[in-house]
């Protein structure tokens, strides 16, 4: 059976579903009315997301972000596009320049081209284009392409994210039943984690109006309604 009013709600496109948060971004899209295209370089592995919202909620679109033509087509029709491609590490032709500068600066053009002004870019904490991170000034040089593109662009910055099948604390759950003992990155480290479900909320919010349009927020979590009301930068 179709979904009549999934006919009727707002599109948005979803960059980057097929990682973590994609998956928590899409069902939280989806209980707040969303009509979803997923963007991503290989859709047959998110196919098991159809079954997430009503039938015809959930479309499937082939992108590669190398090629602006096929950014353009998952983006037709829409009201608002979601970026969450991203890369821990680099492998082959998936390197940090590639995904996440060049790929940031195709996606913000092409929604500057099709004329989508609710865009809202997920980058991370301790974006720095001055690091000696690769990463961290990779982060860095993509939010600036989407602010060259976008000015109204709305971009988060989490800490490291934590939830069901996350890469890094269920990977420490799994390190402590196989290890005496656990490495750390330094006596003093710290991790001011935030939940999946809270970036979900933040990237919901965003479109719909309550954050401030060409802010930078930093700090989410529970209190992302107050934090949307001050702007980091």
């Amino acid at each position: 059976m179709n979904d009549e009013a999934g006919q009727k709600a707002r599109p948005v496109t979803v960059f980057g579903r097929c990682g973590f948060i994609g998956r928590h971004v899409v069902q939280a899209l989806v209980g707040a009315g969303w009509r979803i295209r997923i963007g991503c370089r290989r859709p047959e592995l998110a196919t098991d997301l159809r079954s997430v919202g009503p039938s015809g909620r959930i479309q499937l679109a082939h992108v590669d972000l190398r090629h602006p033509q096929t950014i353009a087509a998952a983006l037709a029709g829409g009201d608002a596009a979601v970026n969450l491609v991203g890369i821990l590490t680099e492998s082959g032709q998936q390197t940090f320049a590639v995904i996440m500068l060049q790929g940031a600066r195709n996606v913000a053009e092409a929604v500057a081209k099709a004329g989508i002004t609710r865009f809202v870019h997920v980058s991370a904490i301790g974006a720095d284009k001055n690091s000696h991170s690769a990463y961290a000034r990779s982060k860095a040089e993509g939010e600036a392409a989407v602010r060259e593109h976008v000015p109204q662009a709305i971009i988060l910055r989490p800490s490291i994210v934590f939830g069901p099948g996350d890469d890094f604390f269920n990977r420490f759950a799994a390190m402590t039943r196989l290890m005496p003992v656990l490495p750390l990155v330094g006596a003093s480290t710290r991790f001011q984690q935030v939940s999946v479900d809270d970036i979900a909320e933040s990237v919901v919010l965003a479109l719909d109006g309550r954050a401030v349009a060409g802010v930078t927020y930093e700090t989410l979590g529970r209190n992302t309604t107050a934090v949307f009301a001050s702007a980091f930068v």
